[in-house]
Parts: C-alpha cells; sequence; structure tokens
C-alpha cells in the first residue's frame, strides 16, 4: 500500500510545491491550550447574543449572494482604526492570511519576489510557494531585532517586489520601531516595491508602540494588515482586513473570488465591531497575564524578549523538546517553533497561565532537567 505522500508525488503537481508540508500547529485535545495565540477568554454573553441576532437577520437573505462590497463593515473598520482612515481605505476577507494570500496575487507571482526577515510568520513562504512567487528569507540579529540600517541595507541588496514586516513579530513578539518601517519604504520605494506591515497582534503592543497605520498618509504602496482573530477572540469567524491607499483594494478587487465574503461571516464582525468595547476589555487582563509571564521567566532563570504580543517567547531552555512533553503530559500545549533552546507560550486566562508557570517551575527542577536528558 503506497502511502500519501507517494501517491501525492504522482500527481502533475507544479514544481515549486513538491516536498512541502502544509501549515498547520498541533491541534492536540488538551484542557490548556497556549500554542495558537488564540484569545482563550470565551466571547461575553452579551457579545454572542448580539452576533446571534446579526446572523439570524442575515440567514433571513441567505439565498442571495451578500453585499460584494461588505461596504457597513468596512465603515466599521475604519471607525474603530481611526487614523482619518475611511471605508475606501478597508479591505476585508477570510482572515489576515486570505488578505496576504490577494496581496501576493495581485503584485506576486512568477518571476516576482517577496522577502520577510527570519525568523517570522510560517505561512509567508507557504504564501509565496501558493502564488509561485519566489520567497527570500532576510535576516535578524542575533536576539532576533531588525534594525532599520540592516533590514533598508537587505532591501536594497535583494530588490524584493513585496517585502513583509512582522509588528509585532511571530515567534519573537516583539513590535518593530516606525523607523525601520520608514527605512524600508525608503529602500523599496527604488524598486517601486509593495511594503506590508503585518499587525495582527497590534492590540497588545506595550504602552508606548506605535501602529504603522500612522504612516499610511503619502505611501501608496504601504498596506497595514489586521485581524479579528486575537483581541476580537474571533479566531474561528475568519476575518482579517487591510488599510492602505484605496487604489490598493482597487487591485485586490481584480483577483478576489466573487462574493468572498460570506453574509454570515460579515453579521458576525459588524456585532463584533458594535460591542468592541466590550470585547476589548478583556485585552488587559491577556496583557496582564504575558506581563506577568515575562516577569516569573526571568525569576527562573530564562531568557523570555518583550512581548508586545499575546504571548512569550521565551529561551534559556536546555532540552525544549522535553519542557514541551511534560507540559502537554500535564495539559498543557504551548508551541515549539523549532528554534533551538526556546518556545512560545500564547498568554491565556489567570489560571491557565498558573498551571503553566506551576508545571514549568516543577519541570526546570534538577531532578527533572536530569530526567529529561536521560
Amino acid at each position: 500500500m503506497k502511502d500519501r505522500s507517494e501517491l501525492l508525488s504522482q500527481l502533475p503537481l507544479r514544481e515549486n510545491l513538491r516536498g512541502l508540508s502544509p501549515y498547520g500547529a498541533p491541534q492536540i485535545d488538551v484542557p490548556i491550550q497556549l500554542n495558537v495565540n488564540e484569545n482563550t477568554h470565551p466571547l461575553p454573553p452579551a457579545v454572542v447574543e448580539a452576533i446571534a441576532q446579526e446572523v439570524a437577520k442575515a440567514a433571513t437573505t441567505l439565498n442571495r449572494y451578500p453585499d460584494r462590497e461588505f461596504t457597513e463593515l468596512r465603515e466599521l473598520l475604519a471607525d474603530y482604526l481611526g487614523h482619518e482612515l475611511r471605508a475606501e481605505n478597508i479591505w476585508a476577507a477570510n482572515g489576515s492570511n486570505e488578505i496576504l494570500q490577494q496581496i501576493l496575487q495581485a503584485f506576486g507571482g512568477p518571476g516576482r519576489s517577496v522577502m520577510s526577515f527570519v525568523p517570522t510568520y510560517s505561512m509567508y513562504p507557504l504564501l509565496a510557494s501558493g502564488t509561485d512567487t519566489a520567497f527570500i528569507a532576510g535576516t535578524r540579529a542575533a536576539d532576533f531585532t531588525l534594525s532599520a540600517e540592516s533590514a533598508a541595507s537587505q532591501v536594497r541588496e535583494h530588490r524584493p517586489n513585496i517585502v513583509i514586516l512582522c509588528s509585532p513579530n511571530n515567534p519573537t513578539g516583539t513590535a518593530l520601531g516606525l523607523d525601520v518601517i520608514q527605512a524600508v519604504y525608503e529602500a523599496a520605494s527604488e524598486n517601486n516595491a509593495i511594503v506590508i506591515v503585518d499587525e495582527a497582534y497590534a492590540e497588545f503592543a506595550l504602552a508606548g508602540t506605535k501602529s504603522a497605520l500612522g504612516l499610511l498618509p503619502g505611501r501608496q504602496r504601504l498596506i497595514v494588515t489586521r485581524t479579528m482573530s486575537k483581541a476580537f477572540a474571533l479566531a474561528g469567524a475568519r476575518l482579517g482586513y487591510l488599510a492602505a491607499a484605496p487604489e490598493v483594494s482597487d487591485a485586490i478587487r481584480l483577483v478576489r473570488l466573487p462574493y468572498h465574503l460570506s453574509a454570515v461571516t460579515q453579521a458576525t464582525a459588524i456585532a463584533a465591531l458594535k460591542n468592541v468595547d466590550a470585547l476589548l476589555a478583556e485585552v488587559e487582563q491577556i496583557k496582564t497575564q504575558r506581563d506577568r509571564i515575562v516577569t516569573r521567566l526571568t525569576e527562573l532563570g530564562l531568557q523570555p524578549s518583550v512581548s508586545d504580543s499575546n504571548f512569550v517567547f521565551f529561551g534559556g531552555l536546555q532540552d525544549p523538546e522535553a519542557i514541551w512533553q511534560g507540559l502537554l503530559e500535564a495539559g498543557i500545549i504551548v508551541r515549539n517553533n523549532g528554534i533551538p533552546g526556546t518556545l512560545r507560550v500564547t498568554a491565556g486566562t489567570e489560571a491557565e497561565t498558573t498551571a503553566f508557570l506551576d508545571r514549568l517551575s516543577e519541570l526546570l527542577e534538577p531532578a527533572h532537567q536530569q530526567t529529561a536528558r536521560s
């Protein structure tokens, strides 16, 4: 009996897709899931009711195609973002991954390239492969930071057609300074390249961290992408969006599928945006637990990165795989990104965070470390 990989190889697959593996974090059913940066707080009952009412209203017309331009949703998203943005500056899709895919479909493709700075979000090279766009892996400093000088120099050297800056970066969690984004945009301008700032975790930023939204005026090829999966606790709804010059949305209309955003998805997002204060109230609780994790990991002698996100990336582990397994045996799953000596943990509820920190403390005791290595 041939295995599935062998059978797949027999298909007339595009050459640049051969040998690749699909994206996917482990989906293991354990009580405490802190591995994919979801908002682990359930939606407030009032918001659930508001969504149910909005979806019920949409259900009465599901025999018709949805609003192709999702006008009300774009207006609400523009109001939420501020920065004098209007509906014409906004585009939305089924998660920010689809937003990125649409951008690459419009501005990438055969003979073109996209650059990002690794380690970063692992979907970027997969999106590149899916659109037959060459992926260029830029580099970071040993501590995973990225300076304006280094980033701009690498962009000038490689001359990509698209640059993706992840801020806060995933998996390391630290936001970029606006000077980095400005320097990259200036360097990319020499090649008329698109610059994307992926701000999926922007709502969790530390005080004083500034969004790239303020850089949009006068920068036609700058795109800021966001999601409702994280701060809004709507990972299951799949709603991502971008802010940019209106002509960027015009370009994406050329590649988007007809009626790509369902009436149910639009209704869910609209209801959430009408209840934004109730949803974002939990963001502060998550930030409190994130900062608690950073403090405790430092006390344990580990090396957590500065986090502007809802997760903490930390190093200093002798055997991260053993720690990961020890946490899993206690019903807690975190993320092993394969970066030596490191793991990443989502900031959950207070109870979930306590369980993680307590178990990690036990695993870091010398006896446990010795057992893990044997």
